[in-house]
């Protein structure tokens, strides 16, 4: 097994230790494991969609004022049907849009938004 070495902040590392003890993982190196595996299905989700999908796009975005996803939003209103923006403690906001889209136009609104990395939070919920 390789060994990789890695820099995390102390949110990250206290994220870690969070899924190491809420798991009962035996170190931090199974709760790495852990968290690559379910990044590893959702980029296999989204490589797996064909045709037209349907769904729920869920987005925790860490700062309101940042209008990253209302351009992200602008870009796509074609595939977002219905969007709800909601605000959240800490200047947080939630965005929750129906979506109707071919899954190459999805995979790329998605993978939009993990490339910018201000989410806290996102998830597709294919109907």
């Amino acid at each position: 097994m390789a060994i990789v070495s890695v820099s995390l902040s102390d949110e990250s590392i206290e994220a870690l230790d969070d899924i190491q003890s809420r798991f009962g993982l035996k170190g931090r190196s199974e709760a790495v494991r852990r968290a690559i595996n379910a990044a590893k299905a959702e980029a296999q989700t989204m490589e797996d969609m064909e045709g037209t999908v349907e769904g729920v796009l869920i987005v925790v975005k860490k700062d309101h004022s940042d209008p990253w996803m209302n351009l992200i939003q602008a870009k796509h209103q074609n595939e977002i049907r219905t969007q709800l923006h909601s605000h959240l403690k800490d200047n947080k906001c939630l965005e929750v849009m129906v979506v109707s889209s071919e899954a190459k136009k999805l995979t790329a609104l998605l993978k939009e938004i993990h490339a910018i990395g201000k989410a806290d939070y996102v998830t597709f919920v294919k109907s």
